[in-house]
Formats: structure tokens, sequence, C-alpha cells
């Protein structure tokens, strides 16, 4: 997917204002996913991603941390200034495009990194 493509989409999803806005909203979640995840996988993600958003992805991080869906929606609302509500709603909105603009295996490989109840995120079930 296209850098245009992928901002558009979540910007619809998103319902935010402007591409600056839905840019920002973009890296700022996929800042917070990175150290979430191996350096490996987030390699492999930033491959399927355009440009610049894969920047944020690529950054050496060292081990993966470990934090539920609460610590990241905090970690998404620190970095956007934003409410930890309107986190949700970023969070959703760039990981469900993510989860269409790359592999189905790329996002099975993320999800099995990460909490079940990620999942939802992406658009996908919560795991059992």
């Amino acid at each position: 997917m296209r850098l245009d493509e992928f901002l558009a989409e979540v910007r619809d999803r998103g319902e935010y204002r402007s591409r600056a806005e839905a840019e920002q909203g973009s890296s700022a979640v996929l800042w917070v996913l990175a150290p979430r995840i191996s350096p490996e996988e987030a390699a492999d993600l930033a491959a399927q991603l355009p440009a610049p958003l894969d920047y944020a992805l690529r950054l050496e991080r060292g081990r993966p941390e470990t934090f539920g869906h609460d610590g990241f929606l905090r970690r998404v609302a620190r970095q956007t200034g934003a409410r930890q509500t309107t986190a949700e709603w970023d969070a959703d909105a760039v990981l469900s495009t993510v989860a269409d603009a790359v592999s189905g295996g790329q996002v099975d490989h993320l999800l099995a990194q990460l909490p079940s109840d990620h999942a939802e995120f992406f658009g996908r079930p919560e795991r059992g």
C-alpha cells in the first residue's frame, strides 16, 4: 500500500482532520508498537509499510518490552498528547489499517507476540 493510500485509510477510520494529523497518529502508534515486538518482527513489519512510517519501527530498541493493553494506550496517549480514550481510537485506526496493508502472515506473527487483547486493534477478535 502506498503512503497516500495508507494515510487516507487512517484518516477515514480515525476521523482525522488532515493528512498530517493521520501521519502523526500513525507514527505515534507505530513508535509505541515497536518496542513491544522483537526487533526482527519490527524490521519485517517495517519492510511492508511505506516510508516514512517504517522509520518508527526501524530504530534500535533492544529486547521487547512487556506492557499490556492499558500500558499500550497510555504510551500512545503520552506520545500524541491525547487522552487514553483518544489513544484507543488512534490505535484502532492505525493498526486496523496496518492489518489491511501487510500480509496476513505478518499480522499473525505480530499477534503471536502481543497480548490477546491487542487483536482488537488489528480488527480481529480477541484470541482465546
